[in-house]
This record gives C-alpha cells, sequence and structure tokens, in this order.
C-alpha cells in the first residue's frame, strides 16, 4: 500500500478484473449448461465436457496454491446455475474430485477428465462418452477459451 490514492487505484482495478473474471465465468456456465431437455446420456457427456473445461478455467485465475479450492466453488457455482440445490451440488463436486488434486500441482489431462467423468456419472448415472466428431462444433465452442 502506498498512498490512499494509489491504494484506492489499485482496489479498483482488482475489482473490475474481478468482475470480468465473474462476467467471463457466468457466460462460460450458460455456454456450457445442459440444454432443459437434454437426454440422460447427452446431459452426462456436457456435464463432463462442462467440468473439464471449468476446472481448466478455474486453473487459469492464477490461484496457484488455492487452485483446488477455487475449482470447487466453480463447479459448484456451475452446478447451482443449472438449478441443483447447493449442498447436493457441493457433495456431487466433493465427489467427483475426491482429493484427487494436490496443491502446488497443476493435474494432468487424465486427471481432470476422469474427474470430470465421474461428476457425470455420479449426477446422470449414465457415461459420458459419445464420438467427440459428431460435436466437433460445440467442441471447438468451447475450446476457445
Amino acid at each position: 500500500m502506498t498512498t490512499p490514492d494509489e491504494t484506492a487505484a489499485r482496489v479498483v482495478a482488482a475489482l473490475l478484473e474481478w468482475r470480468e473474471w465473474l462476467e467471463r465465468t457466468a457466460q462460460r456456465f450458460a455456454e456450457l449448461a445442459p440444454p432443459p431437455d437434454a437426454s440422460p446420456e447427452d446431459r452426462s457427456w456436457r456435464l463432463e465436457r462442462a467440468c473439464v473445461r471449468l476446472v481448466t478455467h478455474a486453473l487459469d485465475t492464477g490461484a496457484d496454491n488455492a487452485w483446488r479450492g477455487q475449482t470447487s466453488i466453480v463447479l459448484c457455482w456451475f452446478l447451482t446455475s443449472t438449478g441443483m440445490d447447493r449442498a447436493e451440488a457441493a457433495q456431487a463436486v466433493e465427489n467427483a474430485i475426491g482429493g484427487r488434486f494436490e496443491s502446488w500441482v497443476y493435474p494432468e489431462r487424465t486427471l481432470v477428465e476422469s474427474v470430470g467423468e465421474d461428476l457425470a456419472i455420479g449426477l446422470t448415472g449414465h457415461t459420458p462418452y459419445q464420438d467427440h466428431r459428431e460435436r466437433a462444433a460445440l467442441e471447438e465452442l468451447h475450446d476457445r477459451y
């Protein structure tokens, strides 16, 4: 902290950066949410892909060792944005992650995908695998981030 004016400017800049991140996150939620009329298999696939993208999104915040908590929060926010109860969302995220993420260790893609699959199966009872070539346009949309 320096002068009151410089401190205020830094606080304002940090709040604006946080707001921008929240707005991008809300946009991602809207894009990734399964449609209400999705079949259980399609819902499972979309939840798995959403989880993978949102874990990556949380990792990109620069939260360093706090990324694990940030990831859980983002996934819970996403699930509640789809209408799930907060406690149920927190339990689903905990069941999927189950202590597999470690501080200061960037997770391997296979681990992130495994967490996404476990989340999707836990919520729908269906395996999320589908031929991704059938959904190339949707994959491309979400991979642009």
